[in-house]
């Protein structure tokens, strides 16, 4: 290994990042610890933690946004045979939320932390699908704070309630020509 200076190692993290981790992965291994750049080191494992959660935060804003579009949206969307994407946008974030959470157990207590930061995120989205959908977001005053609870986020069923819905239709029609001969 070359001799570089901790100055020339701090320098190098911002200028070679790959020859940076390379360089502090050699002296950790020689244990020659009061080498080691330790201020960046310490910042890119804390890092390495935090992509998890906010890959977890990123999930949940996903079902977050897209229950508050079948909720509030559906009918500028085509109406009540609208959002089926959404419901599978949902159930797929939720199985990865699952791998997350049986990966890296930590993150199943701290996220329902996060609703917050999830629901800032939704709202960001939802203000683009307005605007994609030539809407103006501030004539819909989206919430500031996030509507749905995490335990709904994670639980509510929209395929139950297509369903139920789908039931309640059919007891107010008409019998058909053929059921009234």
């Amino acid at each position: 290994m070359r001799t570089i200076s901790k100055e020339e190692l701090k320098e190098l993290y911002h200028k070679d990042f790959p020859l940076w981790v390379e360089i502090n992965y050699e002296l950790l291994k020689e244990k020659a610890y009061e080498l080691v750049d330790w201020e960046n080191l310490l910042e890119e494992i804390w890092d390495m933690g935090q992509k998890h959660l906010d890959s977890g935060i990123s999930h949940l804003a996903v079902i977050l946004e897209h229950l508050y579009k079948w909720d509030n949206f559906r009918n500028l969307a085509g109406g009540e045979g609208a959002g089926h994407g959404w419901i599978r946008s949902i159930e797929n974030a939720r199985s990865r939320l699952k791998a997350l959470f049986k990966k890296y157990p930590s993150l199943r207590h701290k996220l329902p932390q996060e609703i917050e930061s999830a629901w800032i995120d939704a709202v960001a989205e939802l203000e683009i699908w307005l605007r994609d959908n030539n809407y103006n977001p501030e004539e819909f005053h989206l919430p500031e704070e996030c509507p749905y609870t995490y335990e709904e986020a994670m639980t509510r069923d929209l395929r139950k309630e297509i369903g139920n819905f789908a039931n309640e239709q059919a007891l107010f029609k008409e019998p058909s020509a053929e059921v009234q001969k």
